[in-house]
């Protein structure tokens, strides 16, 4: 293929796109990481499943240990341990018929603890944000 350049053709390059072509390629990776960080967030967004981090983050526990020292049933609590194992949040070990979950990850411990000094900081507004308060969303409420 060629194009017109200054009243002569010349090839055009192939493979290579435009600069705006290439802005709107990095758009949708840049929303698939924004979904991706919104899921990591999601992650630590139920209380049962924050508590059960910040329960591990003082050793490792089987699920029959955190079920007792959270108030949990099992089967809810197995559920929680899934989702936050398959996020990456906990690892498990194995040691005969027990399994051990644990926090291995030390930025866990970070983040949580970041988290609960921001919110020691806007307590009050955490508190009274109708947004993140509703009990269903915004479309529903329409």
């Amino acid at each position: 293929m060629t194009a017109a350049s200054g009243g002569r053709l010349t090839p055009l390059a192939v493979g290579r796109p435009s600069a705006a072509r290439a802005r709107a390629h990095r758009r949708p990776r840049a929303l698939a990481d924004a979904e991706v960080d919104a899921r990591f967030f999601r992650g630590l967004g139920d209380p049962t499943r924050l508590r059960v981090v910040q329960y591990l983050l003082d050793g490792e526990r089987t699920v029959s240990e955190l079920g007792r020292g959270l108030g949990v049933r099992q089967g809810r609590l197995s559920s929680h341990l899934m989702c936050l194992r398959w996020c990456g949040y906990v690892t498990t070990r194995r040691q005969g018929k027990w399994v051990y979950y644990a926090v291995t990850d030390p930025r866990v411990r970070e983040l949580v603890g970041l988290a609960q000094a921001i919110r020691r900081d806007h307590t009050e507004a955490l508190a009274a944000c109708a947004v993140i308060g509703r009990d269903r969303p915004a479309e529903a409420a329409e």
